[in-house]
């Protein structure tokens, strides 16, 4: 098993936070991982993304062109990557601020509408949970008991109290997360 995800928004969405979330969490289900992050030098507010493989076999290479998962969370990163998605694979998008939606036809399309959520909740810095967990929901490579781990390992001990919140925040990302097409 091998899974390639791109995940990809504005600087201070927690998009590279999101993906070594998940490299911990593979790391914890004693998978092969590779994190490879890529920002702009403004970050916060700037585009940002990540490349994530989790694989049960050695990686040969952390870098790639399409990939299974695409989760986009911006019109700029769908505009850029819609097309990085491989025949048959998955792309994910929030809908905020969202002005053209995704149009290919050999991909399956889900929306998780995390911001409206996060705000609902009363706590938008869960908005990249609240996505992960509805990536875990259509594609559980990696166990909800090793992302709280991987949460232990990339939080400082000081914000440690925050990750029940974030557990509400996965948990609720994969009740909300719905197939466009």
């Amino acid at each position: 098993m091998t899974e390639e995800i791109l995940i990809a928004g504005f600087g201070g969405q927690g998009i590279l936070s999101m993906g070594k979330i998940m490299a911990y969490s593979g790391l914890m289900q004693d998978m092969e991982v590779s994190w490879m992050p890529s920002y702009g030098p403004e970050m916060r507010g700037g585009t940002a993304n990540v490349t994530v493989i989790i694989s049960s076999e050695r990686i040969s290479s952390p870098i790639i062109k399409s990939f299974d998962t695409v989760i986009l969370l911006n019109q700029q990163s769908m505009d850029k990557f819609e097309s990085s998605v491989k025949p048959g694979g998955i792309l994910i998008y929030d809908n905020n601020g969202i002005t053209r939606h995704p149009e290919r036809k050999d991909i399956t399309i889900y929306r998780v509408d995390a911001v409206e959520e996060a705000s609902k909740m009363k706590s938008p810095k869960t908005f990249n949970m609240i996505v992960l967990g509805g990536f875990l929901k259509v594609k559980p490579v990696i166990r909800l008991e090793n992302v709280v781990k991987g949460l232990k390992k990339s939080l400082p001990e000081r914000h440690h109290n925050l990750i029940p919140m974030n557990e509400k925040a996965l948990e609720r990302g994969m009740e909300i997360i719905f197939k466009v097409r």
